[in-house]
C-alpha cells in the first residue's frame, strides 16, 4: 500500500538512509570476454582501424559526429570527448582483440544516484558478441554494485532499432518517446527513454550472468540460450 502523509496525500516509499552516491572514477573494470578502460590519446589508431573503415560508415549514422578520417581527426575527437562536462567514456577490449568499441557514462547525477551510458559503439567485429554485452552488464554492475546508484538510463533516437532492440534485450523497460528532442546532423530526433532502477537490477544481473556463463556457448561460440530478462 502507498505511503500517505498527514495531509490525506498519497507520498513516494521511504528510501532508509539515502545519502548521495559517489560519482565514477576512471575505473578499469575486467571481464571474461571484455576489458572496459579508460579512453585516451593512445586509443586513437586502433579505434580509427575497428570502427572508421570504409564499410563503417553507417556505424556513426545515429551519432552526433560523422567517423574520423584519419589519425589525426580521431585524436581530436578522442580529445574533445575527455574535454566534455559530465561525460566519462571508456573504450571496449575484447579479450582476443584490438579495442573495438566506445561507451560513456553522463547525465551524472549522484545526489539522486542515476547515471546515463550513451554513445554506445561497437566494432562489427564487437557486435553480437559476449564481450559486448558484458561490457553494457560490467559498466551497470559498476553502477548498481560499487557505487549504490538506483537508476541506470539507455536512450536513443527513436529510429535507431538496433539499439531500441539491444535496450530490451539487456532487461531495460521502456519509459516513453521525448519528441523533438534534438536536432543532429540537421534533422530531427525523438528520442526514446529506458531505465533499469536498483529493484530490478538483481534479476537483470542474474540473467546476464547466466546468459554470459561459457557453458551456454557451444564450441563454435554460438549460444545455447537467448539472453532473457524476465520483468
Amino acid at each position: 500500500m502507498p505511503d500517505t502523509n498527514e495531509f490525506g496525500q498519497t507520498v513516494g516509499d521511504r528510501v532508509p538512509a539515502w545519502s548521495p552516491r559517489p560519482r565514477p572514477d576512471a575505473v578499469t573494470l575486467e571481464g571474461r570476454y571484455v576489458v572496459v578502460e579508460p579512453l585516451s590519446l593512445d586509443h586513437a589508431e586502433p579505434l580509427l582501424a575497428t570502427v572508421c573503415g570504409p564499410d563503417d560508415r553507417s556505424l556513426w549514422t545515429y551519432r552526433a559526429t560523422e567517423p574520423p578520417a584519419d589519425v589525426a581527426e580521431m585524436t581530436e575527437f578522442i580529445a574533445r570527448t575527455l574535454d566534455t562536462p559530465d561525460l566519462l567514456t571508456f573504450v571496449l577490449v575484447p579479450r582476443d582483440g584490438p579495442p573495438s568499441g566506445l561507451a560513456s557514462y553522463t547525465r551524472l547525477d549522484p545526489a539522486t544516484g542515476q547515471v546515463e551510458v550513451a554513445g554506445v559503439l561497437f566494432a562489427r567485429s564487437l557486435q553480437r558478441t559476449p564481450a559486448a554485452t558484458e561490457s553494457i552488464h560490467l559498466l551497470m554492475r559498476y553502477a548498481f554494485d560499487d557505487l549504490g546508484y538506483r537508476r541506470f538510463e539507455w536512450k536513443c533516437d527513436s529510429l535507431n532499432e538496433p539499439s531500441r532492440r539491444a535496450a530490451d534485450r539487456l532487461g531495460f523497460s521502456y519509459e516513453g518517446r521525448f519528441r523533438h528532442h534534438m536536432v543532429v546532423k540537421g534533422r530531427n530526433r525523438d528520442t526514446d527513454w529506458f531505465s533499469v532502477t536498483d529493484a530490478e537490477w538483481p534479476a537483470v544481473r542474474a540473467a546476464h550472468e547466466a546468459w554470459l556463463d561459457p557453458a551456454n556457448f557451444d564450441e563454435g561460440g554460438i549460444q545455447r540460450s537467448r539472453l532473457r530478462v524476465a520483468r
